[in-house]
């Protein structure tokens, strides 16, 4: 999946539109509820592989989203899932948006997210 898309959706599902708020990190991208812009439920990020526990040093985009504790085990055992990047690794999962996992099942998790992150 591309950002692009991954953006699209957020923006039509939940009217939200991405925020870079690093400029030493401009390609990292959080999305957050419109009625609270505080509260986060994705962020995007370009990580070397090798950060991830991949063998290639290779920047992949990954999707930072929250998950219910009781399903992460096995969501990482999929093949593009891996603990988060830079989260709790208890309650958030990286995904991998170059891997295995259709738009759909992306999407999924992403709605997950979005509804374990609000109030």
């Amino acid at each position: 999946m591309k950002r692009e898309t991954l953006f699209e959706y957020a923006k039509k599902q939940f009217h939200a539109e991405p925020n870079y708020l690093w400029e030493n990190l401009p390609k990292y991208a959080v999305l957050r509820h419109h009625d609270d812009g505080d509260k986060w439920f994705a962020i995007v990020m370009n990580v070397p592989g090798t950060k991830l526990g991949l063998k290639d040093d290779k920047e992949v985009d990954v999707l930072d989203v929250k998950a219910r504790p009781e399903y992460i085990g096995s969501l990482r055992k999929k093949e593009s899932i891996l603990p988060a990047y830079h989260m709790n690794k208890e309650h958030w999962i990286s995904i991998i948006l170059s891997g295995t996992l259709t738009n759909e099942e992306i999407f999924e998790l992403l709605t997950e997210s979005y509804h374990l992150t609000s109030r």
